[in-house]
């Protein structure tokens, strides 16, 4: 089992930037991936960004803005958002897969890019 938490959401203007940080309770270098979900309001849940063993695969609309990085020393995912756009809103989940097929969620981080 991991518990993942998710910090570093809130309210920002269009144009602005964001870090959030999702703490696991255990060693993270040992997940097949860890990636950034988000569930805009009245929607489904939608890829952000994974990454599996190094290999990142980016939605096309935060391509170039969004960025995800680890510290693995501290058990820490990271998910860098620049130029944010209203259309960013939403609640903001961080996934961890293991390699056996576990698959675990954090209780999520608002996201509110207002224009």
């Amino acid at each position: 089992q991991v518990q993942l938490v998710e910090s570093g959401g809130g309210l920002v203007q269009a144009g602005g930037s964001l870090r959030l940080s999702c703490a696991a309770s255990r060693s993270i270098a040992s997940l097949r991936s860890m990636g950034w979900y988000r569930q805009p309001p009245g929607k489904q849940r939608e890829l952000v960004v994974t990454d599996s063993y190094g290999s990142t695969n980016y939605a096309d609309s935060v391509k170039g803005r969004f960025t995800i990085s680890r510290n693995n020393a501290q058990n820490t995912l990271y998910l860098q958002m620049n130029s944010l756009k209203p259309e960013d809103t939403g609640v903001y989940y961080c996934n961890g897969q293991s390699a056996i097929g576990g698959t675990y969620w954090g209780q999520g981080t608002q996201v509110t890019v207002s224009s």
